[in-house]
C-alpha cells in the first residue's frame, strides 16, 4: 500500500493495512494543522529510542509484533514498564520519557499519532540512524502552516 501525505487536506486509508505492509523505521502518513499521523517498523531487538517531547502528546497502537514500552519522568526513571502486543495502545503524556523495544522475533509494526504534529510532512526515514541524522541537522521540522507551542 502506498502512503501520500496530502497535507492537512481530507484523507480516509486503510491505517491497519498500511501500518502492517509498512517496512521503513517511519513514514509520516498525514500531517494536519494540530496532529500528525506516522507509520513505524522497528526489528527484532532494536527500539524507536529513548526520547522525550516536552509539548507533544502521543498515542500508539501496535498492530504487529511483540514489544515493551517504558516511560518515566528522566531517561534514568523509567518506572512504567508494560508489554504490548497487538492491539495494545500507548499513551505518552508530553515531558514524558519513553522508549518501545522490539522483544519479539518479527518486526514491530505500529503507528504514532502526535499532537502537535512532530515530523516534516511526507518524511520518510527507512532507518533509525537515517532518522537521527536528520532530525540533528534540522531537516526533520514541522511545516511552518502547523501549530505548534
Amino acid at each position: 500500500m502506498t502512503i501520500k501525505d496530502r497535507g492537512p487536506q481530507p484523507n480516509a486509508f486503510d491505517i491497519e493495512t498500511a501500518t502492517v505492509e509498512n517496512s521503513t523505521y517511519r513514514t509520516v502518513a498525514w500531517t494536519g494543522r494540530y496532529l500528525q499521523v506516522t507509520l513505524m517498523s522497528i526489528p527484532a531487538g532494536e527500539s524507536i529510542g529513548l526520547e522525550v517531547h516536552e509539548e507533544t502528546d502521543q498515542f500508539l497502537r501496535i498492530d504487529a509484533g511483540e514489544g515493551r514500552v517504558t516511560m518515566g519522568p528522566a531517561a534514568d526513571d523509567l518506572s512504567f514498564q508494560q508489554d504490548v502486543s497487538d492491539g495494545w495502545s500507548i499513551q505518552v503524556p508530553a515531558g514524558t520519557w519513553h522508549d518501545v523495544i522490539n522483544t519479539g522475533d518479527e518486526p514491530l509494526r505500529l503507528y504514532a499519532v502526535y499532537a502537535p504534529t512532530h515530523h516534516a510532512a511526507g518524511k520518510v526515514h527507512a532507518t533509525y540512524a537515517e532518522a537521527t541524522i536528520d532530525e540533528e541537522s534540522g531537516g526533520d521540522e514541522p511545516p511552518e502552516w502547523t501549530v505548534q507551542p
